[in-house]
């Protein structure tokens, strides 16, 4: 792996600063790059709810979301009623 001067003088202040180790700023910056370019299993959002075809009131989000949570509670033998 090649950093930039600039870059790890930057994380060799930050490091002074915080208390800790510059391979564990490295190590962080490290997961985050990772995670920024994972591609994921499944969409963030799997969930669609009907809607009246305009942008719904907060109040109108919850009372969809509390329904459908309710349902599917009810329609699951594994949870207790």
């Amino acid at each position: 792996v090649y950093a930039d001067p600039e870059d790890l003088a930057i994380i060799k202040e930050a490091a002074k600063r915080r208390g800790i180790s510059e391979a564990e700023i490295i190590r962080q910056g490290i997961h985050l790059a990772a995670m920024a370019n994972r591609v994921w299993d499944e969409p963030l959002f799997s969930r669609t709810f009907e809607g009246p075809g305009r942008t719904s009131s907060k109040a109108e989000v919850r009372d969809a979301v509390a329904d459908a949570v309710r349902r599917e509670t009810d329609s699951d033998p594994g949870t207790a009623a």
